[in-house]
């Protein structure tokens, strides 16, 4: 049994603890950078400029760009979370730092980098390849062999069809059918999936 801390005291912050505490761990210190951020859950929140921040830890924050800043100021021992519920295949990886959530899925020889959010009945294909401090969110679909690049967002209710590339620090718009591979820096959206920025 592990104590993992969490940085970041918010909604996304409660929904970790859940998934710790149903993973059988125990939640440790939280911390925040806010300092009107006093409690979460009826535990006290540490400001974090001001507590020592010790590992095993999380970052609880659903902002891409942020967790990767805090990794950056905190090289610690990274925990993951992974849900009971959700399916993950013995030959799939998860790197330290991600959180699958309730009742997703992540197929065969399907990689997770480190950081990332595979969130609410996501799905995650066989050979995918998620990079560091992606954000796959609720009941995304992700068909066999699609790469995501580092730190892109792939909103919520989105397929992407077999292949495809979504390149680095990208914003896919929910319910959006990704059916052609999209450009690092890329805000896309629609069924089809068409870049807009």
């Amino acid at each position: 049994m592990a104590t993992i801390s969490l940085f970041g005291a918010s909604g996304h912050a409660k929904v970790i603890m859940d998934i710790i505490a149903a993973q059988g761990d125990n939640v440790g210190k939280l911390y925040d950078d806010n300092p009107h951020c006093r409690q979460l859950k009826n535990r006290p929140v540490l400001f974090a400029p001001e507590a020592r921040v010790e590992g095993p830890m999380i970052i609880s924050i659903g902002s891409n760009e942020i967790r990767k800043r805090i990794s950056g100021r905190y090289p610690l021992q990274y925990a993951k979370a992974v849900h009971p519920s959700a399916i993950v295949s013995p030959s799939a990886s998860v790197g330290s730092g991600s959180v699958v959530m309730q009742g997703a899925i992540i197929q065969a020889d399907a990689r997770v980098g480190k950081h990332c959010i595979i969130n609410t009945g996501a799905s995650v294909d066989h050979e995918c390849v998620i990079d560091d401090f992606v954000h796959i969110s609720p009941h995304a679909t992700l068909c066999g062999n699609v790469h995501v690049g580092e730190g892109s967002w792939i909103g919520a209710a989105t397929t992407i069809i077999p292949g495809i590339r979504i390149g680095k620090w990208c914003t896919i718009g929910a319910g959006s059918v990704v059916v052609k591979d999209v450009p690092d820096g890329s805000t896309a959206y629609g069924d089809p999936c068409r870049i807009i920025d």
